[in-house]
């Protein structure tokens, strides 16, 4: 036994005697101190426990002298001491339990940590944690996979070194909380699309914000969405186009866009013996491999060669020019790419069509890899060009069978001197309907004019239009006048189908006289408008439509016509617009015509159509007929001064439109009229006094004069005129006919030109 537990059995046997002979408080209190000394030195409850019951047993303690018993204050007393020990051992368990839990805790954590990284590597989408500064922290290894840059990369700051510098600007991964599809440039150079979706959260130790996201690759799903996206807006774009120029023009710019191609290029051969056409779009003319330099705009069509300040330079070069005529002889619907059997190729080609007489080439900016996705956009934008092609081949095929029909029967293709006539069809692209004009020269120099309307539109008008047309013409060569004309039409209409209700207006023009007959079966009012006079109604001899009533004689007007006036008949179409009043169309048309003297009469048909055209453009077919009266014959009287003939010029090419000369003539003749003024200025009064020189201009039904005079001397031409007197051959060569009178007093030049038909296009305007 140690000293220790001995000194402290005595202080306990002491101190138990003590309180068995008297128990109270300090005693109880003694107890307790004891059991805090015996949890210093070490005493265990088992020896403090064996040691008081052999106290109670061989001492006798537990019953007093008298025989009381006193186990029950020995217990007490013994459950003090206990008391500071027991506190002790229940600290001790608690702090025991409490190392458990947390060890049992941190064994969960590393656990759990062990799974969450097992999870995460699990994951095929890719996986990434990025801190407050935007720099990616965690990534796995799908992640990886999916940009080239794996967890052995950790960490990636700002900027990424995915990020596409090029593209339309994304967010960067971690720094939005958000959803959407991004592209990278993956290690390897490959560009990606990859849907990414990110989430903020907080960290709870520190307050920090993170973003923790996924991403996966949806570059199938976009590049297919994209060719979706791309054939559509081709389909689209050349749907509505009606010729084969129209659709090669919308069309190879939208191809270009597409596919990401510099230039575009298809070589169209119209026959086996002629070159090919080119229809070019590119983005940088400069630089189209295989073009040569030029200015253009984006879409032009060109011949085999091109024509600059004389010099010709060829458009493609052999290669280029090769390559197309071998890809035309290719089956329908085949491509390649070039140089053939290469990993990058400079652009593909493929015939275009399944005729063999065209083919594409599209040239890339730089040599570039094509994946199977690309080959099946091109395949679907070149099928769908090639049917907008033969469509627009179709519809050329349908206008010009049309045309051909038109011209047969719409009317004259040259029309006397001063008309001019517009036709426009409410039905595009082949162009015919119901309206018609006819202009026919008669005996005695008169005109006959008609200007009808059929009910209805279209090729089955157009049919009844042709009938009527040539019966109305057969009329007039026979010598019908106008109401005439028009009551035999009535028993013509009534055995053509569908004729009934046709308007007409039939009129015989006298140029001579400056006169117009006409009569109007239900059509529209003709307009006269004299030189800057407001135009008018001539509503005079009007009746009912064809074959509606039986009418014992049709009536006729007769109206003259100023000179220079001008005279417009026309289908209702021009005048007639929804939620309009037609009294204010003919207001407007009257009002354009007042201020047409001067111009040409193909020149007032535009005028006027401009005007009166609807913004949706026309609702019915319009038909119309211009002529111009011949103007007062000009007569000018001017010093014999060279600063006069700036004055001559004006007013005498101001004439010439007034008497609807073309431009091209006009030109001719004011330089001849010009030559002859100024010989006369300078010449006739060389040496005397100053005279006069007089221009007078005249215009018949087909011809023209001009005629210059003066009173001065005449000089014949020297033997050698040197470098000058060029001017009577120029004269002669400008007019049809050159008079020289210089037999009395002064020179008199008479020059005449023979005013010749005018030329037009059936299919609009002259």
């Amino acid at each position: 036994m140690s000293a220790v537990l001995a000194a402290f059995r005595e202080a306990y046997a002491a101190a138990l005697r003590l309180h068995l002979r008297a128990p109270n408080q300090n005693t109880l209190s003694e107890g307790y101190e004891l059991g805090r000394r015996a949890l210093v030195e070490g005493v265990s409850i088992l020896d403090l426990t064996e040691h008081h019951f052999r106290l109670l047993e061989l001492e006798g303690l537990g019953s007093a002298p008298d025989g009381t018993d006193r186990s029950e204050a020995a217990l007490e007393f013994l459950l003090q001491t206990m008391a500071a020990l027991d506190v002790a051992t229940r600290g001790f368990l608690d702090g025991t339990r409490r190392y458990e839990q947390q060890r049992s805790r941190a064994d969960d954590l590393a656990g759990r940590d062990a799974f969450r990284t097992a999870l995460v590597e699990s994951l095929q989408d890719g996986f990434f944690v990025v801190d407050a500064e935007g720099t990616l922290i965690e990534v796995n290894s799908a992640f990886g996979a999916l940009t080239g840059y794996g967890p052995d990369g950790i960490p990636y700051p700002l900027p990424h070194p995915w990020t596409v510098e090029d593209a339309p600007r994304y967010p960067d991964l971690g720094t939005e909380a958000a959803r959407f599809v991004m592209p990278i440039r993956h290690r390897d150079g490959r560009q990606l699309w990859l849907a990414v979706s990110t989430s903020s959260l907080v960290k709870p130790e520190n307050g920090e914000r993170v973003f923790v996201g996924t991403l996966r690759d949806v570059t199938a799903e976009h590049d297919a969405q994209a060719r979706d996206q791309a054939v559509s807006r081709l389909a689209t774009a050349v749907g509505a186009a009606t010729s084969v120029v129209e659709v090669l023009t919308i069309g190879l710019e939208e191809l270009r866009r597409a596919v990401g191609a510099e230039a575009a290029v298809v070589s169209v051969w119209p026959s086996h013996t002629a070159g090919p056409e080119l229809y070019v779009s590119e983005d940088n003319p400069y630089t189209a491999a295989g073009l040569a330099p030029h200015v253009t705009q984006p879409i032009r069509r060109r011949g085999e060669a091109e024509t600059t300040g004389g010099e010709s330079r060829r458009v493609l070069d052999a290669r280029a020019r090769a390559l197309l005529d071998r890809a035309r002889l290719q089956p329908g619907r085949s491509m390649f790419a070039i140089p053939e059997g290469e990993s990058s190729s400079e652009g593909i080609v493929a015939p275009l069509g399944e005729s063999g007489d065209s083919a594409l080439w599209l040239r890339f900016a730089a040599p570039r890899v094509i994946t199977a996705g690309d080959w099946a956009l091109f395949s679907l934008l070149v099928g769908h060009l090639s049917l907008a092609v033969q469509r627009a081949r179709n519809f050329d095929q349908a206008r010009s069978t049309s045309l051909t029909l038109q011209r047969a029967m719409l009317g004259p293709i040259e029309l006397p001197p001063r008309f001019s006539v517009h036709y426009e069809p409410a039905l595009p692209p082949l162009e015919i309907g119901g309206d018609w004009y006819d202009v026919v020269r008669l005996e005695g120099g008169a005109i006959g004019v008609v200007v009808g309307d059929c009910v209805g539109r279209g090729l089955s008008a157009a049919v009844v239009m042709g009938q009527l047309r040539t019966a109305a013409r057969a009329l007039l060569l026979r010598g019908a006048g106008p109401a005439q004309l028009l009551a035999e039409l009535d028993t013509v209409a009534a055995r053509i189908p569908g004729a009934m209700c046709t308007t007409v207006c039939a009129a015989i023009l006298d140029p001579v006289r400056g006169l117009v007959r006409y009569s109007n079966a239900g059509h529209m009012p003709p307009v006269l408008a004299e030189p800057g006079k407001q135009g008018r109604l001539l509503e005079g001899g009007r009746a009912f439509p064809l074959a509606t009533f039986d009418i014992p004689r049709r009536p006729e007007a007769t109206t003259a016509m100023a000179p220079g006036a001008t005279l417009v008949l026309f289908t209702d179409g021009l005048v007639e617009q929804r939620g309009v009043d037609i009294d204010d169309r003919f207001v407007e048309l009257a009002d354009e015509l007042s201020r047409g003297a001067g111009k040409l009469p193909r020149e007032v048909a535009d005028s006027v159509l401009s005007r009166l055209r609807p913004s949706g453009g026309y609702d019915d077919d319009v038909a119309m007929v211009v002529y111009r009266q011949p103007p007062p014959p000009l007569r000018l009287d001017v010093p014999a001064d060279a600063r006069e003939l700036s004055l001559l010029r004006r007013a005498l090419r101001s004439w010439l439109a007034a008497a609807a000369v073309p431009h091209d003539l006009a030109v001719d003749l004011v330089s001849a009229a010009n030559e002859a003024c100024s010989n006369s200025i300078e010449h006739a009064y060389l040496g005397g006094e100053p005279g006069r020189v007089q221009l007078a201009a005249d215009s018949g039904v087909d011809c023209l004069t001009i005629e210059v005079s003066d009173t001065g001397v005449w000089r014949p031409l020297p033997a050698d005129p040197g470098n000058r007197g060029r001017g009577i051959a120029m004269m002669r060569a400008l007019t049809d006919r050159l008079d020289i009178d210089n037999s009395g007093p002064g020179t008199r030049v008479r020059m005449s030109v023979k005013l010749t038909a005018v030329s037009f296009s059936a299919a609009g305007r002259m």
